[in-house]
């Protein structure tokens, strides 16, 4: 049987998702049971397509890696420029799973590959470094099978320097269920919730900035649901199942701009509220 603990760690989530998850049993009696709680790593290299700043119109190319692993049975992963470690050693057998630690992230907005001539005039901003913390619960055996998986997580980030000064609450749904030992699809479902200093900063337009850009200046006041998510992803074994070896993943993420952030001028006039994602990559289970 393939440990479901296992294929919860070891399945890439390539920029969209990451599952927690049960596999099925396998009916090959040649695959070999694994070890449900031993150290293991999974690294993932690609691409992805996507907006050349959150709200923009013009895509950008861009190459990316993710890792996810367990050591000592505490968990680590990344989605894009977000670190994640759950701190919280889970011994449970009965599908329940509780997850908490710090998380990390590096945000890059607007501080290169901005194509809009109008929103470049405006000047790029500093890299943000954010630090916070996330809870989550995830439970299987919950819809199709005994082995899907349904999760709630919250994240809290801060601006440690002065960038945007502010916070981004990122609470989310994600479902995921494994097609065979070989595949495994999934979807998720998430909201930013951002504090004032991060609309000011990064959909605000100053006085100046309006003079150097033409468009009209905007003040963003208060803090507010800034978007929501919704994407789908799957990967495919290529060496046996996906509790080791190599394997390739895709995925699609819709997301949309709301309220006073998609009236910016950066968005109604120079980009699109709509904000969509794709990713492809090869991920290596060691």
């Amino acid at each position: 049987m393939i440990s479901p603990r296992m294929l919860a760690w070891t399945i890439p989530s390539l920029l969209l998702a990451i599952p927690s998850v049960h596999a099925q049993e396998s009916a090959d009696p040649a695959v070999p049971a694994v070890d449900l709680y031993g150290d293991t790593l999974t690294v993932a290299v690609g691409g992805a397509y996507l907006p050349s700043y959150d709200g923009s119109d013009d895509y950008v190319a861009t190459p990316g890696a993710l890792v996810r692993g367990r050591v000592s049975n505490i968990v680590f992963f990344t989605r894009g420029t977000t670190f994640f470690i759950d701190a919280l050693p889970d011994r449970n057998d009965d599908g329940w799973d509780f997850e908490v630690g710090p998380v990390a992230n590096l945000r890059l907005d607007r501080n290169s590959q901005i194509k809009d001539v109008q929103v470049k005039a405006l000047g790029k901003f500093d890299k943000a470094f954010e630090l916070g913390g996330w809870i989550g619960v995830a439970k299987t055996g919950v819809i199709t099978s005994a082995y899907d998986n349904l999760s709630f997580r919250v994240s809290y980030l801060r601006d440690m320097g002065n960038v945007h000064d502010s916070y981004i609450i990122t609470p989310s749904i994600e479902y995921g269920t494994p097609l065979s030992t070989t595949a495994y699809v999934g979807l998720s479902l998430s909201a930013d919730y951002v504090g004032k200093g991060y609309g000011r900063t990064y959909f605000g337009v100053t006085p100046g900035g309006a003079l150097a850009s033409g468009l009209p200046a905007y003040a963003v006041s208060g803090s507010g649901f800034k978007a929501a998510h919704l994407s789908a992803f799957a990967t495919k074994s290529l060496t046996g199942d996906l509790t080791h070896g190599l394997s390739i993943g895709a995925g699609l993420s819709y997301g949309r701009i709301l309220g006073k952030y998609a009236d910016s001028p950066i968005v109604a006039q120079a980009g699109d509220a709509d904000q969509w994602r794709g990713a492809l990559g090869l991920a290596y289970t060691f």
